[in-house]
Order: C-alpha cells, then sequence, then structure tokens
C-alpha cells in the first residue's frame, strides 16, 4: 500500500489518464476529484461491499439447496405412497 501526503488542490496521477486531485480537508472527510476516462467504473468501496453482501444472501447456499432437494423428494415420496 502507498501512502502520500497531498494538500489542498495537489494531485497524484495513476497511470497516464488518471488524477486525483485534493479538493478540501476537513476533519470529518476529505473531498477528491477524480478524472478518470468514462470506461472506467468509479464506486465507494461500501456500495460495493453492500452489492457483494446482497448477491451472498440471495444467492442459496449449497447446504440449503440439498435441503430444499431432500425436502421435496420427501414431499413427493409421501404423495407417490398416499395415492398407492
Amino acid at each position: 500500500m502507498l501512502i502520500l501526503r497531498r494538500k489542498k488542490n495537489e494531485s497524484i496521477l495513476i497511470g497516464d489518464n488518471i488524477r486525483i486531485t485534493v479538493l478540501e480537508s476537513a476533519a470529518d472527510g476529505v473531498r477528491l476529484a477524480i478524472d478518470a476516462p468514462k470506461s472506467l467504473s468509479i464506486l465507494r468501496e461500501e456500495l460495493t461491499e453492500a452489492e457483494q453482501e446482497n448477491r451472498e444472501s440471495s444467492s442459496p447456499t449449497a447446504q440449503a439447496v440439498n435441503a430444499l432437494q431432500s425436502g421435496l423428494m420427501a414431499s413427493v415420496r409421501k404423495n407417490r405412497s398416499a395415492k398407492d
């Protein structure tokens, strides 16, 4: 991890086409300006973490799928036995 100190209106460059400039620094946070190609996605980390958590919670685990399959098969067997 690279740690830099920048003052207001100072920038850092990432590669040839990304510039991050400090606009304002205050006790409650820093305002940054990011100049990057439009094809590059720039998201706040907490949003990507929330998106990942949502994906994980909406995707069933293998254990949950197996439990559902077992329950479904038991139900099918029970219905067949009742018909006989």
